[in-house]
């Protein structure tokens, strides 16, 4: 390329090599000048057929798609970290190796970028779908409009629940090298201290457009890493993987606020708690006295100190996740965005 592109879409890439050819297309269907693909391989057991994907994608894409491939196991966030050092656009748009970029995306992303100035974190709007992505099973918009969040704890604590997914995400790539860190490595949420502390010196955006498509389900990998093992089961989502994710949640919350001097871990604390439906959800299938356990291990991390937390744990216990979760769906479709459920900062009209 004759200049640095604007846009790197990132792909930290681990096995799934039959969802790449999708992925790709979706990207390479909306290629410029201004966009490169950064494909990060982590040593699994797909190399080979990841590297055949991306040759056969080079000859369309060409010198736009770069690959690499690590010499050790990294982990997700390990990975993370270094495929955002190898990314030569001005901002890093993340894609998980099996989501796809939704149409339009890459121009959506641009004119927010042009509109804006120097932007820190773009916060986007996603769908999820299950095995057509043309059937979206349901929309996940935080705010009814394009909003800007000016620097400070209230966008941090505004974004960061809202940052857990990775797909579609968009970080300022300087501001991402200046806070490179291995210390939160086996958490499987490092691009969460990396929008804390961007967040904390540049503007964010919330986009209401659909940037990326999130697919459902499918067997996790982590755990493979040294950073992950003990803490994750491969192909597994066990309750005490769950609790060591929330944990780490937390802490790097509680790092931030200590390390930037700034207090953000009370009001992040409080908004999982009033969002912790997905926490409770993802256990559901336990035992009543497994699930119960769970919910006293989220519990005594702090979540419940908040009355919402015991209102979500009584009405899954009550109401079953399916009930609960046809009524969050109704309740997205009147609304047209998520519940705002307590006091959201909402920041400025774009």
């Amino acid at each position: 390329m004759s200049r640095s592109p604007l846009l790197s879409v990132c792909i930290p890439a681990f096995n799934r090599s039959v969802f790449l050819p999708p992925l790709l297309e979706s990207v390479l269907s909306q290629a410029g000048p201004d966009l490169e693909v950064v494909i990060c391989e982590d040593d699994s057991a797909e190399r080979d057929a990841i590297r055949s994907v991306v040759d056969a994608a080079r000859a369309r894409g060409g010198p736009m798609i770069r690959y690499f491939e690590n010499e050790r196991n990294l982990g997700y966030d390990g990975n993370l970290r270094r495929v955002i050092s190898h990314a030569k656009g001005a901002y890093c748009l993340f894609l998980g190796n099996d989501d796809l970029l939704a149409p339009g995306a890459v121009a959506t992303v641009t004119r927010a970028l042009v509109r804006h100035g120097e932007v820190g974190v773009i916060l986007r709007t996603y769908a999820s779908f299950d095995d057509d992505p043309g059937r979206v099973d349901q929309v996940f918009r935080y705010f009814d409009a394009e909003r800007v969040f000016p620097p400070g704890p209230q966008s941090v604590t505004a974004f960061f629940r809202r940052s857990v997914v990775l797909p579609g995400l968009v970080l300022n790539t300087a501001q991402a090298l200046r806070y490179e860190t291995d210390r939160f490595d086996g958490t499987l949420l490092y691009q969460l201290h990396l929008v804390a502390n961007i967040l904390l010196d540049l503007k964010g955006v919330f986009l209401p457009e659909v940037v990326a498509l999130y697919r459902n389900g499918g067997r996790p990998d982590f755990g493979t890493s040294v950073a992950e093992r003990g803490k994750f089961v491969p192909g597994k989502v066990t309750p005490e993987a769950s609790v060591h994710f929330v944990r780490g949640l937390l802490d790097i919350a509680r790092d931030t606020e200590r390390a930037r001097d700034v207090e953000i871990f009370a009001a992040v604390e409080k908004d999982l708690a009033n969002y912790a439906y997905p926490l409770l959800a993802i256990q559901s299938s336990l035992s009543r006295s497994e699930f119960r356990g769970y919910c006293g291990a989220l519990g005594a991390l702090g979540l419940g100190s908040y009355p919402m937390f015991h209102v979500w744990v009584a009405v899954v216990r009550l109401l079953g996740t399916g009930r609960v979760e046809s009524f969050i769906r109704f309740a997205k479709r009147l609304l047209g965005r998520t519940p705002l459920l307590g006091r959201v900062y909402k920041g400025e009209a774009a």
